[in-house]
């Protein structure tokens, strides 16, 4: 069974750090392009980061500087690390593994989604 499996949510304060995990099983996420999403209620799922099979990044701009996306292949883990948290980016998180990349922030282009993980910025 492939699956996609996301940890690391939780509460934290304004300018506090939270560090998200996406472990697959079932499959090597080695060959695919991962992505993380977000996404608060009566809104779309908003591309947050990607990192491709060869490790080239991008991040969506309100969050340049402040997340970081990497893998390790060892663990079939990519991780998200977020510093500085804002309460705008109070959202449930999810990963995503897509095969073949066109648009890495578009939720359409991808294959395989995690359950989420709630992460919460508030005082």
């Amino acid at each position: 069974q492939l699956q996609l499996v996301e940890s690391g949510g939780g509460l934290v304060q304004p300018g506090g750090s939270l560090r998200l995990s996406c472990t697959a099983s079932g499959f090597t996420l080695d060959y695919y392009g991962i992505g993380w999403f977000r996404q608060v209620p009566g809104k779309e799922r908003e591309g947050v980061s990607w990192i491709s099979r060869s490790d080239e990044t991008r991040y969506t701009d309100s969050v340049k500087g402040r997340f970081t996306i990497s893998r390790e292949n060892a663990k079939n883990t990519i991780y998200l690390q977020m510093n500085s948290l804002k309460p705008e980016d109070t959202a449930v998180y999810f990963c995503a593994a897509q095969l073949r990349t066109h648009y890495w922030w578009v939720a359409l282009d991808y294959d395989y989604w995690g359950q989420g993980t709630q992460v919460t910025v508030s005082s």
